[in-house]
């Protein structure tokens, strides 16, 4: 496993797997007006927007996960869904969280969709604390769209 920025080459592959887990893990947990914003072309458009932001998790040539950051943000954080059980996401975890350490943050949060439980325990387990519930702006291409989340932080110092 190797991490490497997103570039063009990944582009695709990423947007696959970023919409593919987000639908497995948030279509039963959001709004509907949410999910039908969820399309593979706003992943694909979203990622554009954030490639310097985005790094890939890389295994035999293939994206097998990626991290996401916003300021103290772990803005999102996926696993391919073939790669859950395999120890992947705990290995690519301490990489998010050393890459928000290399930017200056020592108290760092992220957005966990209310009901979204497995998220959650995962978080749990890494090291991230529940600290409220709140209503969070979803971007999409219509706009904001207000989603109550759980939100967790952590202190990376």
């Amino acid at each position: 496993m190797k991490l490497e920025p997103l570039t063009e080459a990944h582009l695709d592959a990423a947007a696959e797997m970023w919409c593919r887990g987000w639908h497995d893990g948030h279509a039963d947990v959001v709004p509907e007006g949410l999910t039908r914003l969820r399309t593979l072309e706003n992943f694909r458009e979203r990622l554009v927007a954030h490639r310097a932001a985005t790094t890939l998790a890389i295994a035999d040539g293939a994206v097998r996960g990626l991290f996401m950051l916003e300021g103290n943000e772990l803005e999102q954080f996926y696993v391919h869904p073939d790669a859950r059980g395999t120890g992947l996401a705990q290995w690519l975890m301490p990489q998010a969280e050393a890459a928000l350490r290399g930017a200056g943050h020592d108290r760092v949060w992220l957005a966990c969709s209310v009901g979204n439980a497995r998220a959650a325990r995962f978080y749990e387990k890494a090291g991230w604390s529940f600290v409220r519930i709140e209503t969070f702006e979803a971007e999409t291409s219509a706009g904001p769209f207000p989603l109550d989340i759980w939100r967790y932080e952590k202190d990376l110092s």
